[in-house]
């Protein structure tokens, strides 16, 4: 496994990572409200690591 695939397959386990977490502090009910804080933000960064993953899939397929 190249370094190429192993940075597209971590980028790709933490975005499911952040959006498995950021759907259960939002959908567990008695949770203190942090965790709805906490929540929205793992979102948040979620959608940053999408971003972040398809830009480096565009900046590598025009480098090879």
């Amino acid at each position: 496994m190249s370094l190429k695939h192993f940075h597209v397959a971590f980028v790709t386990i933490c975005t499911l990572f952040f959006a498995g977490l950021g759907a259960w502090c939002l959908l567990m009910d008695g949770l203190p409200p942090m965790f709805a804080i906490m929540g929205w933000l793992s979102l948040a960064c979620g959608a940053a690591m999408l971003v972040y993953g398809v830009r480096f899939l565009k900046k590598v397929r025009r480098l090879v």
